[in-house]
């Protein structure tokens, strides 16, 4: 029996294909509707700005340092300066020179969004692997490692919307006019 992700993947397929579900099932046999079960098995995305849509759970530093020691130091390095991996730590005030680091800490504008990244992607080796707690965990051990947190902080979902990330206000609308009228950054 496929999973969820083969069935999306098919759909997707056969969408591209300009052929229906529905006309894939009169017509093939294959497919069917999503269902709201289904549906809401994809739907994780978080609000970046609002943290909406955090699930429930929570993740100290401490914790988030074991997990980030087995599961993500390998490509982050131990204390989140880059390996094979983006480098995490640092960068604070390179953002405006000919060589800016973009890190968490210095390039990150929401908090919720790196819950969301890690939830989504990470580890490499095994994306959506974390429980929520530990994504919490890891999100913690990391904003702790760019001095963002105290290490002896614990996010929740309202904690971490909380937060207040040094880059908050450095990114400005596009100023092109062919696109300023399709920006969306607003009820979405």
């Amino acid at each position: 029996m496929a999973t969820l992700k083969q069935h999306v993947a098919g759909v997707a397929v056969l969408a591209l294909a300009g052929i229906s579900v529905v006309h894939a099932q009169e017509r093939y046999g294959i497919g069917h509707v999503a269902t709201p079960a289904e549906i809401a098995g994809w739907n994780i995305d978080v609000n970046g700005s609002t943290g909406k849509n955090l699930p429930a759970g929570s993740g100290s530093v401490q914790r988030g340092q074991m997990i980030f020691d087995q599961r993500c130091a390998a490509c982050h390095g131990a204390k989140g300066e880059g390996g094979i991996g983006d480098r995490l730590v640092g960068g604070e005030g390179t953002l405006a020179s000919a060589n800016p680091i973009r890190t968490v800490g210095s390039y990150w504008e929401y908090a919720p969004t790196l819950f969301d990244y890690i939830r989504r992607a990470m580890p490499m080796n095994a994306p959506e692997s974390l429980t929520s707690d530990e994504v919490y965990a890891v999100s913690a051990y990391v904003l702790y490692l760019n001095g963002l947190v105290p290490e002896d902080t614990t996010l929740d979902a309202k904690s971490l919307a909380a937060i207040k990330m040094p880059n908050r206000y450095g990114f400005i609308p596009d100023p092109r006019p062919d696109v300023r009228e399709q920006r969306c950054m607003s009820g979405c």
